[in-house]
């Protein structure tokens, strides 16, 4: 097989997105690897990241390759985890504190920062709606992100979302209550879940 060959499957297989890290992987040099870009007439729409003219614009997955250790939360896991009634006017990440969030800031996206003990807990995967895996909190780590945010949040939203929480099947209530400890906010996650369950 080719190299054109090879990157064109690699760019099947992502939908329609090659990233340089993926191609020198598989041995094709910079230089090939930026005439075959030119040549196929990909747009780059990140640092080492290239679309095709047919493909969906994948704005999410765009966000992690270029913020490869942030976590989609709070609204827009939501989203992903379809747990929300609409897309999110704005997406949301979560990085460790100490993060430099200055870009995401000015791209739109609204960001939140965690202590690293509390960083990893409940990371996850979803797909994107162009089908591209992200990496999410789970629902349970999401709830407690709203109600430690509740202040920027929506309350509609807030209500919204643990409402459609609690109809899910693969609810951990325990897991949940973990969380919420951890995060400090047991007493109005317990209140809530009181009157709900």
């Amino acid at each position: 097989m080719s190299k054109a060959d090879e990157l064109k499957l690699l760019l099947q297989s992502n939908n329609g997105f090659l990233k340089t890290s993926d191609a020198t992987q598989i041995g094709v040099s910079r230089a090939y690897l930026g005439e075959f870009v030119r040549k196929q007439g990909l747009e780059r729409v990140a640092q080492g990241l290239y679309m095709s003219q047919d493909a969906w614009d994948d704005g999410m997955y765009v966000l992690q390759v270029r913020y490869p250790k942030a976590i989609f939360s709070h609204e827009t896991a939501l989203y992903l985890l379809n747990l929300a009634e609409r897309e999110p006017l704005k997406y949301t990440l979560t990085l460790k504190t100490g993060a430099n969030t200055a870009g995401l800031a000015k791209q739109g996206v609204k960001a939140y920062k965690v202590k690293d003990e509390l960083f990893s807990e409940g990371i996850t995967q979803a797909s994107s709606p162009s089908g591209h895996t992200l990496r999410v909190y789970n629902a349970e780590r999401t709830i407690c992100d709203l109600f430690r945010s509740r202040r920027n949040i929506e309350i509609q939203d807030l209500q919204a979302a643990v409402r459609e929480y609690i109809r899910m099947k693969e609810k951990n209530l325990p897991l949940l209550m973990r969380y919420a400890k951890a995060f400090s906010v047991e007493r109005i996650v317990r209140q809530y879940m009181e009157v709900l369950l």
